[in-house]
């Protein structure tokens, strides 16, 4: 069985970008699951947390990411919030391999300043924001991650080169286990 990998890390850690390219490079499919659910509502992101609250767009993250799971040999970006719930972590461990793109706060908020469209950035400090989400996530990113892949100041193709080989030894690692 080809297994799945799954991306996460906070907004602008480059999941969807990495995602599209490490998928072509692979031959496999991409799904972005914050876009599966703009497509399947119709509505933006930012509107679903207007009406049901950060809890009621993490359960429909939840269903997307059961049904995505299906599939076998596919690149899944995750939304970064996906991991605060263990059945998610569980939903992606039994299913494929779990990478970490790594970033600092400044360097996410550089990347994701000008963009106003992500719900939980609509605050008077967003950089203070990302900072307190970066605290209170990252220690579940890097406990449920097979791989940690640094991209504060890589260039995309170097960020696959390096994603491609930790994949190569991991799946190698798995291989001498058994």
């Amino acid at each position: 069985m080809r297994k799945n990998i799954y991306l996460v890390g906070l907004m602008g850690a480059g999941k969807s970008t990495v995602g599209k390219q490490l998928a072509r490079r692979l031959k496999m499919d991409f799904y972005d699951s914050d876009r599966v659910i703009v497509q399947r509502t119709g509505v933006p992101i930012a509107t679903i947390f207007e009406i049901e609250g950060e809890e009621g767009f993490r359960d429909r993250e939840t269903q997307v990411l059961e049904e995505l799971s299906e599939n076998e040999g596919c690149v899944i970006a995750t939304g970064g919030g996906s991991l605060m719930r263990q059945e998610n972590v569980d939903i992606i461990k039994r299913n494929g391999q779990l990478v970490y793109l790594r970033a600092s706060a400044e360097k996410l908020f550089t990347r994701i300043k000008h963009d106003k469209v992500r719900p939980l950035m609509q605050t008077e400090n967003p950089l203070q924001t990302l900072r307190d989400l970066l605290q209170a996530r990252e220690p579940t990113y890097l406990s449920a991650s097979d791989i940690v892949i640094r991209t504060a100041n890589q260039k995309v193709g170097v960020v696959l080169h390096r994603i491609e080989q930790a994949i190569k030894k991991e799946r190698r690692n798995a291989n001498a286990d058994r």
